[in-house]
């Protein structure tokens, strides 16, 4: 009886064992981490937003953390060629994606297939800003307001057309066509600059794009602006109306970025990096910077980045298949 009661014990011992040691190997790895460089991958050439937010936060992660978080540019495939590399890398923390919107939620809205699934094979860490989307015009259009501009485009469909860069902006454009029941055409264009370059040239009608490039061409009295998707007036341009006063509440659409890592990469670190972006976007200075450049500091948890991505693939996956867009590698 005694040797059964020794022998109980050393089992349930050894069975709390391994529950007793996880909190100090979590405690472990958040004292380690990191250990070594951090490389964060941009999907898209040096230069825009999204490369701008990785070096501003890689510099503070640098210095709050004590090992270079080194920015590398991986172009391509509207995005997909640099979010693939992080979906497979190893999941140790030394592998971070600057991801935006465009391949998180629209690439799997209209492409048929991906190298990467968002929910399954990346680990959001935080939503560190968002930017909301401005239709704009010619500023030589006779196009006054969205009530002129949507009964000149019911009377000729034919001549109708926006500027788009990539399915981040064609999306919620061909939502403003469902909402509205316009007809406005396609024009695929390489980048937000040139989709609004092309309005202020009138090569087309309009364009939906972000809030940077168009804020540049509204300065420079190139363009004028009819409306913007956010919930609420943006503060840079107060008098342009938001698609819901104008009657199109569901044309809501704010693009954004975030910090992702590879799934599996352990919860101690996950953790630790979302504390750490949480307070940079708090700093003034990181704040003062993202409102320079039109965008509105977030900085949010896992669980609520990760809500906003389950949502938004949800709705655009809609916009999508109403549009009849499905694209193909």
């Amino acid at each position: 009886m005694i040797e059964r009661r020794a022998l109980a014990g050393v089992a349930a011992a050894l069975a709390a064992a391994p529950l007793a040691a996880r909190p100090a190997v979590a405690q472990e790895e958040v004292r380690n981490y990191p250990d070594r460089p951090v490389r964060i991958i941009v999907p898209y050439a040096p230069g825009g937003a999204n490369d701008i937010l990785a070096r501003l936060y890689g510099q503070k992660l640098s210095e709050r953390l004590g090992q270079p978080f080194v920015v590398e540019n991986r172009p391509g495939a509207q995005a997909i060629l640099g979010t693939e590399a992080v979906a497979r890398s190893r999941p140790d923390g030394t592998t971070l994606l600057l991801g935006a919107s465009g391949p998180i939620v629209f690439n799997p809205a209209t492409y048929a297939q991906l190298p990467y699934d968002s929910l399954r094979d990346l680990a959001p860490i935080s939503l560190l800003a968002s930017f909301p989307l401005v239709l704009v015009v010619a500023a030589a259009s006779p196009h006054r307001s969205i009530t002129d501009l949507i009964a000149w485009a019911k009377e000729n469909p034919a001549r109708a057309n926006y500027g788009a860069s990539g399915a981040g902006f064609q999306l919620p454009t061909e939502l403003f066509n469902q909402r509205a029941g316009t007809r406005f055409q396609y024009v695929a264009y390489r980048g937000s600059a040139d989709s609004v370059n092309a309005a202020a040239n009138a090569e087309v009608t309009i364009a939906l794009v972000d809030s940077g490039p168009a804020s540049i061409a509204m300065s420079a009295g190139r363009v004028r602006a009819l409306a913007v998707t956010s919930k609420e007036r943006v503060p840079a341009y107060p008098d342009v109306p938001t698609m819901a006063e104008l009657g199109f509440p569901e044309v809501e659409a704010t693009l954004w970025s975030g910090v992702f890592a590879p799934a599996s990469t352990p919860r101690s670190i996950l953790d630790r990096l979302q504390s750490e972006c949480a307070a940079i976007t708090a700093l003034p200075d990181i704040r003062d910077r993202l409102k320079a450049l039109a965008m509105d500091p977030v900085g949010n948890d896992q669980n609520s980045f990760r809500g906003t991505i389950e949502r938004e693939i949800g709705i655009w996956s809609a916009v999508a298949r109403a549009a009849h867009i499905r694209l193909e590698r």
